[in-house]
């Protein structure tokens, strides 16, 4: 098949696009609403009523105060490494020995699953130390740069997800029937939050259109069957 071009050679402007570097190197933290996490809380928020009971987070309990409230009796944090002052639990989730099996009703895992190496070891260890009818809500990247998580950590990025590559490794743990997925993000959000442009720059209808082929990042959530060890 073949496709008529819309310009001319020579004939497209990038405008204060056309550079090697990006308009903001911190994802426009400092400047609005970054991206991915309007995307990340549209998630959370969606799915806010699976936030209760006992419930574990990843690297600090901000979402899990905000979208769980009340709704929440107990509260951990978990972390890679030892020097996080809000963890209550150090632990490797690619190998979480130290985490007893059945533990949590829900499991908030946003943007880090990328920074996991043996991720698919990951995701059987959330299934394992979630209870019987709990949810992980989970999200990860789909496209952004390569490198340390706004430098605070030396965790690195390993993988960039898709929908498709996302369903099938929770599938594998929690059942095709208990996984369902949400991509975010279209063409041109994703060169917005390569350039560090916020939400702010966008229109609504250009941030809230999703165009599967070009992915910022996936929302994930899971539920462990009851009766299933």
């Amino acid at each position: 098949m073949f496709h008529h071009k819309l310009w001319l050679l020579g004939q497209v402007r990038f405008g204060n696009l056309r550079r090697f570097e990006p308009l903001d190197d911190m994802f426009g933290w400092d400047t609005g609403t970054v991206i991915d996490r309007y995307y990340m809380e549209d998630f959370l928020a969606k799915y806010s009523k699976d936030i209760q009971g006992e419930v574990m987070e990843v690297g600090h309990d901000m979402y899990t105060v905000k979208f769980g409230g009340d709704r929440v009796t107990k509260s951990d944090v978990v972390h890679y490494v030892e020097g996080n002052p809000q963890a209550t639990i150090v632990a490797d989730l690619s190998n979480a020995a130290n985490i007893p099996s059945n533990s949590f009703d829900c499991i908030i895992i946003v943007q880090t699953l990328q920074m996991i190496y043996d991720v698919k070891a990951a995701v059987k260890e959330l299934y394992r130390i979630l209870k019987q009818g709990g949810v992980v809500l989970a999200t990860t990247n789909g496209t952004s740069k390569v490198g340390l998580f706004l430098g605070v950590d030396d965790w690195g990025t390993f993988w960039h997800m898709t929908a498709q590559s996302s369903r099938m490794m929770f599938e594998e743990n929690f059942g095709s029937d208990a996984v369902s997925i949400q991509p975010y993000g279209n063409l041109i959000a994703c060169v917005a939050f390569l350039h560090g442009m916020n939400v702010e720059d966008l229109t609504k209808k250009e941030i809230n259109y999703v165009d599967q082929r070009y992915e910022v990042i996936i929302g994930i959530r899971a539920t462990k069957p009851l009766n299933n060890e």
